[in-house]
């Protein structure tokens, strides 16, 4: 009797983890959204300062308000690793500096 238990268990044992994926369980990652470029633009996530150069000292050219869209035209790292984008405001047009 004992040794049907064993080998019941054993057989269980080596057959059972075949049917499940690595880690016991099916997971799903999360779907990972990138935004298209020319359907979605970015939104200023609050309001903003655009400098005329990628500096804290530069000049102000303009105050985005919050959730106006930008497109970003490029990024620039500072050799403090301060990361600052260049980016245009849909509407107007007009082009400045955010930190990033």
């Amino acid at each position: 009797m004992v040794s049907w238990r064993w080998a019941a268990l054993l057989s269980f044992a080596l057959v059972a983890p075949a049917g499940l994926p690595a880690g016991g369980a099916e997971r799903r990652l999360p779907e990972v959204r990138r935004r298209q470029a020319a359907q979605e633009p970015l939104l200023a996530p609050a309001r903003l300062v655009l400098r005329c150069a990628p500096q804290q000292q530069a000049p102000a050219i303009t105050a985005v308000p919050l959730g106006e869209p930008l497109r970003v035209l490029r990024s620039w790292c500072t050799g403090a690793g301060q990361r600052w984008l260049q980016v245009e405001l849909a509407g107007s047009g007009r082009r400045g500096w955010m930190v990033g």
